[in-house]
Order: structure tokens, then C-alpha cells, then sequence
């Protein structure tokens, strides 16, 4: 098999339905040879180890541990699913304190055991605080961790090839922004639907106004409608979405959806969120969306719900106040 890279990657959670299906993923995608499986749950990583022999990749050297400072040792790419998972009835927000714990210890590790990691994947939610609690603890730029945003925007693709009977290739342009959660603000002033701008089809029979306001609330759902039909939260699209994002990152192809980055400018600080975002081996970098006054003011809102929560973690004591973040980073 030919591989990007034969940098180390550590996959965070491998014994988890997300963390093997990364695993997997990773190989079949040639990424890199050298992988290495960490989970706080022998038996379980262990069999994903055992399962990734089984399949016989060429050239793979797939290890696994529950030893942070063996699995982090010499890693230069990180993909961390390593937090508890959504059940049926919880919100993203519902993880909040739990999660952000681990993701400091995370942080901590990293700067511990691997502080010249190149590239940085948060996807356990609520992603947009574990992933800034992440990036805080671990001292690194911000460019370095990203999280998990781009499913928002795949789930109103699906989304609007259905209502229009269409494939998906047929929908271009679009976007959610923000929040990773059913705060998050949804753009379709950019969308075509087979060549057709998408608001000069709502509105019409084609799709009533209130037709795209409901489809608008089932996307931010969309995650809560896996847990419905299958009964845990969803694994395979996560997995495959968040290696996409660390291929990019290594010189492969380009990821096309949004990512969650550090923000911070004249509108918008010292937060984690999805931007206009562009992932290629300096990292991220981000511009700000465009959109109809509509739009944006959705991202407005969702901005303002995640400062909320960044805020209950200063309350919580996982992180210190703003003004003091960077005693723990000098990047931020």
C-alpha cells in the first residue's frame, strides 16, 4: 500500500465504535502505516487491534495501549473520540462537564508526551468546548486542533437531495456554521440545487417556506435522528469525516467541508466554532461566512450559546477565566 506519511498517529477511544471505524478508515485511506490504537479499556483495544490484523492491510504497524505516555510519545497527528457518547434523549451540552475533564486531561498529555504534534482532531462532544479546552491545555496554535463541524454540513446535503430528488453531487455550496449542535447556524443563500440557486426554489411549490424551516431544524437533529433509528449515537460518518480532516492536514485531498477552529477577532473571541475554513499542512485557517442578514445573525446566536457554555466551564473550574488562558498558552 502507498501512505502519506509514516508519521505516528494516535487514535483517542480506539476501543469505541468511532475510534475502530477511524482506525479502519485510516488504513483504507492510506494515511499512514504507523497507528496507534489508545483507550483507557484493555480488552476492547485490544480486539480493534486484533480486527486490524485480521483485515491484513500491507505495510500497517498498528499497535495499542493504555498507556497515555506510550500511546502519545511521538505522535504527530491526533484523532480523539475519547469521551462519553450521546444517549437517546441527551443534548451535545448534556456532556459538557464530563467530557471537557477528559479533554484537559488530553490537553495535558499532549504537552506532556508529544508537544511538537503537527495536527490536533476533537470530535467528542460538546466538540466546540472539548476541543478548546483541548487546545488550552495543550499549549499548541491554534492552526493545530480542529473539531468535528463538517457532519452539520453533509447532513443538509443529504438533507436537501431528499427533498428534491436529487443525488447528492447535485447539491453544491453548502454550509453550516458555528456551533456543532442544534444551536448551529444553517446557510443556504450559497446552495444549488442541480444548477438552481436553492432560494429561488423555497418559497414555491418545490419547497414551501415552511417545508425549509422544518428541514432547517431537522439538520440541526440530525445526530439525535441516529440515535432514534439505531439506538447510540452515530459512528460511521463521524469516523470517516474526521479522517478526511487529518489526510487533508498530512498533503492529501482537500477536505470541502467547514471544521471547527479557534476564533478570534473583532466580532468573534476566544471560542471554538465552525468558520470558512481551509485545512492543508500549515493546518487551519478560516475566513469569515457570508451570507444573507438572516444568516448571519444565526451565527450571532450561535456564537453567543457557546460563549454561555465556555463560560459555565470558568464557573465549573476547568478552565480559568479569559484573561489568564494565556499563563496556561502563550499562543492564545
Amino acid at each position: 500500500m502507498k501512505f502519506l506519511t509514516d508519521e505516528k498517529l494516535v487514535i483517542v477511544g480506539a476501543g469505541g465504535m468511532i475510534g475502530s471505524n477511524m482506525a479502519q478508515t485510516a488504513l483504507m485511506l492510506g494515511l499512514t502505516p504507523n497507528i496507534c490504537l489508545y483507550d483507557i479499556y484493555g480488552p476492547g483495544v485490544n480486539g480493534v487491534a486484533e480486527e486490524m490484523a485480521h483485515c491484513a492491510f500491507e505495510g500497517a504497524n498498528v499497535t495499542w495501549t493504555i498507556d497515555p505516555e506510550e500511546a502519545f510519545t511521538g505522535a504527530k497527528y491526533i484523532i480523539s473520540s475519547g469521551g462519553a457518547p450521546r444517549k437517546e434523549g441527551m443534548t451535545r451540552e448534556d456532556l459538557l462537564k464530563g467530557n471537557c475533564e477528559i479533554a484537559e486531561q488530553l490537553g495535558k498529555n499532549i504537552k506532556t508526551y508529544c508537544p511538537d504534534v503537527k495536527h490536533v482532531v476533537i470530535i467528542f462532544n460538546p466538540a466546540d468546548l472539548t476541543g478548546l479546552v483541548t487546545l488550552l491545555y495543550s499549549g499548541l496554535k491554534p492552526g493545530q486542533v480542529t473539531t468535528l463541524a463538517g457532519l452539520d454540513t453533509t447532513r443538509l446535503k443529504s438533507a436537501l437531495a431528499k427533498k428534491f430528488g436529487v443525488m447528492q453531487s447535485e447539491i453544491e455550496g453548502c454550509a453550516t456554521y458555528g456551533g456543532h449542535g442544534e444551536q448551529m447556524a444553517v446557510f443556504g443563500s450559497a446552495v444549488k440545487v442541480a444548477g438552481k440557486p436553492l432560494y429561488d426554489l423555497v418559497g414555491t411549490d418545490a419547497c414551501t417556506n415552511e417545508e425549509w424551516e422544518q428541514l432547517k431544524i431537522d439538520v440541526t437533529k440530525g445526530g439525535a435522528k441516529i440515535i432514534e433509528l439505531r439506538g447510540r449515537s452515530s459512528w460511521q460518518s463521524p469516523a470517516y469525516c474526521s479522517v478526511e480532516m487529518v489526510r487533508a492536514v498530512m498533503g492529501g485531498e482537500s477536505f470541502r467541508w467547514p471544521a471547527g477552529t479557534y476564533v478570534s477577532n473583532e466580532k468573534y473571541n476566544h471560542i471554538m466554532m465552525a468558520m470558512d475554513t481551509t485545512l492543508d499542512t500549515n493546518g487551519c485557517t478560516y475566513k469569515m461566512p457570508t451570507g444573507t442578514p438572516e444568516e448571519l445573525a444565526k451565527l450571532d446566536a450561535s456564537y453567543e450559546h457557546l460563549c454561555k457554555m465556555r463560560d459555565e466551564l470558568v464557573t465549573l473550574n476547568i478552565i480559568p477565566a479569559i484573561e489568564k488562558w494565556n499563563e496556561i498558552n502563550p499562543n492564545l
